[in-house]
């Protein structure tokens, strides 16, 4: 685990396009990562393989983004990265981590879950899926104080 940086959008947003039907650019990803209270961790083989991109401010977090290539799912590195993010944020003063995950996304609900983070809120039709239609967020809270990581 290290920190990420914005010259290395391109590979973030890779690994981006392989997790998301709607990846975010590179220069989104630079800009995100460029803008106040942000940063970014990712974890590696021999590239990116996986990257969590943040926000500090004001005594709050919020995960804005988790990203994971297929090939390096179940091993660990989006718990790890999340542990490290809820570090960082303590650091950096916040006293809670937000983030908004698709209802239907069991895998990330179950980690965040398992993290210690609480269901707090639903956005209806937050995510948009195209065809499908529009998908609720659920809005889920971590108590860096009494945080399980």
């Amino acid at each position: 685990m290290r920190p990420a940086w914005d010259h290395e959008a391109g590979d973030l947003a890779r690994v981006h396009d392989q997790a998301f039907d709607h990846p975010w650019s590179a220069s989104e990803i630079a800009e995100l990562i460029g803008s106040p209270g942000a940063f970014a961790l990712v974890a590696e083989d021999a590239a990116p393989a996986a990257f969590i991109l943040c926000r500090a401010v004001a005594g709050e977090a919020e995960i804005l983004t988790l990203a994971v290539e297929p090939a390096a799912r179940r091993r660990g590195l989006a718990r790890a990265l999340v542990e490290a993010a809820a570090g960082v944020a303590r650091i950096a003063g916040a006293e809670a981590m937000f983030l908004e995950v698709a209802d239907d996304n069991v895998a990330a609900i179950g980690l965040y879950e398992a993290a210690g983070f609480d269901r707090a809120g639903l956005r209806r039709g937050y995510y948009d899926r195209g065809p499908q239609g529009y998908v609720d967020a659920l809005v889920m809270r971590l108590d860096l104080g009494r945080a399980a990581l």
